[in-house]
């Protein structure tokens, strides 16, 4: 940030985890996580960002009246309650596809941005698809790119699109909730939000631990790590995962003609360079006047996009 600017404060929301810092022209201090929170009331998660930007802040030193803003990059759906923002989202609220997700809680909606805007002035929330996808095309791997979309693969499956430079938001910001579309058959699936077999359902880290626990696959990184050490059955798994999650990029890519993709996420992260191949070869010579030349790139911002689509907001 230029010298002189005023602090702000970057909020970061996922279906695992939210984390929170403050960014000023020294950089960014005061970075804390903790486990999102799913039990009480639906206003939980709304407390629970308000009280780690006030943590924060006292770890970076900085007075909470002093921030200029916060910007909160969320997972979604956004619904809005008399113009204020609140999470259907299926990794948070148990309320949308009922007790057979485990989640610990009825909520449809959960509360975020009415407690913020009753303690600052300046709030700015976005889906974290496209916060990260600003992020990415002014700091990272899309700069420069006016067709562009930037994908996480994590928890859930999220999206930030781009298009003639202008990026897409939708009539209540949900633009680009790409993880639920259907784009193979399945009929056992069963994703937060209600659907049974769309992309998030299927390929989701929070899908693999329920779909594949009963082959030994705990979670994510067991699969992954079983399948890079060549383990037949895992590698079935990691390829019929990517067939799926290169069809959605594909579908992204032909819809909306754009000149390239990058990927984050926790699931696809920390094992990028076993997965990039494999989901580049679902675009690779496929309807070449559309798909020639278009590649899939890990995020720029390696594993900060989060912290850094926050700020973009605001910054």
């Amino acid at each position: 940030m230029p010298e002189g600017s005023a602090p702000v404060v970057c909020v970061d929301v996922g279906g695992t985890k939210v984390a929170v810092c403050v960014a000023d022209p020294r950089g960014i201090h005061g970075r804390l996580a903790e486990p999102t929170a799913k039990e009480g009331a639906s206003d939980a998660l709304g407390r629970q960002v308000l009280r780690m930007i006030g943590e924060s802040c006292r770890l970076a030193e900085v007075s909470q009246g002093a921030l200029s803003a916060v910007g909160v990059a969320s997972c979604g759906p956004f619904v809005l309650n008399q113009g204020l923002v609140e999470l259907a989202a299926p990794n948070i609220c148990g309320g949308l596809a009922g007790k057979a997700r485990g989640l610990p809680n009825d909520w449809t909606s959960a509360v975020l941005e009415a407690p913020l805007r009753a303690a600052f002035a300046q709030v700015r929330i976005e889906n974290d698809g496209i916060a990260a996808l600003e992020a990415e095309r002014r700091w990272g791997a899309l700069q420069g790119l006016n067709h562009c979309a930037y994908v996480t693969w994590s928890t859930g499956i999220g999206v930030g699109l781009c298009v003639d430079g202008h990026v897409l938001r939708g009539k209540n910001g949900n633009a680009g909730h790409a993880g639920h579309m259907f784009v193979s058959d399945n009929d056992d699936a069963l994703c937060g939000c209600g659907n049974v077999g769309d992309l998030e359902g299927l390929v989701a880290g929070n899908a693999i631990a329920r779909r594949f626990g009963a082959q030994g696959y705990a979670d994510s990184a067991a699969l992954l790590m079983a399948a890079r050490a060549g383990e037949t059955g895992a590698v079935a798994v990691v390829d019929e995962l990517c067939r799926v999650m290169g069809r959605a990029l594909y579908n992204l890519v032909v819809t909306l003609d754009l000149q390239g993709i990058s990927v984050g996420g926790s699931v696809f992260w920390h094992h990028r360079d076993y997965l990039l191949p494999r989901l580049q070869s679902h675009l690779s010579g496929k309807l070449p006047s559309l798909t020639q030349g278009v590649t899939l790139v890990p995020a720029g911002l390696q594993d900060k996009v989060g912290d850094y689509g926050a700020l973009a907001l605001v910054a």
